[in-house]
């Protein structure tokens, strides 16, 4: 099994929804900003969103496993094998992660 890679992308607002839905003063997710990366295997990475993670955990295990473009993508989602653009299931603020296999190898 190998490492994932996941990077944050970007953090976003849906600001229509969240004056109609959200709890007054609600701003972008509180966890997660541009750029932060994290390594990742079976297990949530230290400081990591545990709602982000139950959304993304299963493309993070099918990438540390080994699946490629073929058998995970079926040709109709990324162009590029070994990666995976995902996002947590916040409605009113979605964290865009981007996921990469890498060749880490996990020690554990």
């Amino acid at each position: 099994m190998q490492k994932v890679k996941i990077t944050v992308l970007k953090t976003t607002f849906q600001e229509d929804l969240a004056k109609e839905y959200g709890v007054e003063g609600l701003s972008t997710c509180p966890f997660h900003k541009a750029g932060q990366t994290y390594l990742a295997d079976y297990a949530k990475p230290e400081s990591f969103c545990d709602e982000a993670w139950k959304a993304i955990y299963q493309y993070v295990f099918a990438l540390a496993h080994g699946a490629d473009k073929t058998t995970f993508y079926f040709n109709d989602w990324i162009k590029t094998p070994g990666v995976a653009i995902c996002s947590c299931n916040d409605g009113l603020r979605p964290v865009i992660f981007k996921l990469e296999a890498t060749d880490i190898e996990n020690k554990n």
